[in-house]
Order: C-alpha cells, then sequence, then structure tokens
C-alpha cells in the first residue's frame, strides 16, 4: 500500500516551533494549496492542510520560513482522533513531513532543501 503526498502551497502564519519531553523538534503549519478549479463565483478556493514537521526540519523550516513562504512538503497522511472539552469525539486529518523544499526566498536565494534525516546537513 502506498501512503504519500506532494503538496505546494503558502504558509498561512509562522510556524511555531516546541519541543518534546525528550528534546525532540516538532513544528505545525498549516499550507494554503489553490485548487485547480474556479467555483461558482470564479475564485480559486483553496485547502488548508496541517502538517507535522520533525528534526531538523521543523527548526530550519521554522527558522528560515514566516507567513506567506511558498514550501513544497512531501510525507504521508495520518489520522487521529481524541476527545474534546465536551467529550465529543474529534477526527484529525494530516500529512507529517519527510521533507520541505524551500520555494521562495524574500532574498531570491536558490532553493534550498530539508531532509527529515539527521544526517543530512541544510542545504
Amino acid at each position: 500500500m502506498i501512503n504519500q503526498v506532494t503538496l505546494v502551497g503558502r504558509l498561512t502564519r509562522d510556524p511555531d516551533l516546541r519541543y518534546t519531553a525528550e528534546g525532540k523538534a516538532v513544528s505545525n503549519i498549516t499550507l494554503a494549496v489553490n485548487r485547480h478549479y474556479k467555483n461558482a463565483s470564479g475564485e480559486i478556493e483553496a485547502d488548508f492542510v496541517h502538517c507535522i514537521l520533525w528534526g531538523k526540519t521543523a527548526e530550519n523550516t521554522t527558522n528560515y520560513c514566516k507567513k506567506g513562504a511558498i514550501l513544497g512538503v512531501t510525507g504521508r497522511i495520518q489520522t487521529r482522533q481524541y476527545d474534546n472539552q465536551d467529550g465529543k469525539r474529534v477526527y484529525v486529518t494530516e500529512v507529517v513531513a519527510d521533507g520541505v523544499r524551500f520555494l521562495s526566498s524574500k532574498s531570491a536565494q536558490p532553493v534550498q532543501s530539508v531532509a527529515q534525516r539527521e544526517e543530512l546537513p541544510f542545504a
């Protein structure tokens, strides 16, 4: 079975970097990904996809990307569930990133790539 996704979109807000109790970096981002068609009003709609970044990928994305930056994200789709404060079951679908590619830069530098593997240096 295959669970692989590739997205290109804009950050809807600055990434938020946190660390787990074990010291592992984690960042949550939301990408606005345009659809390939216009709605009845002639407007292009967007889907807002939640993504989770880990390790150096999380740290580098937080350090180098801000709201509005264009990112390419590859990863896998994951679903989870939890009970909210009202006792209602909530289902969440998100992308766990394997890699992130920075596709825009304020300084017009060449495209930068971040790999999930810790042993690879930041390009």
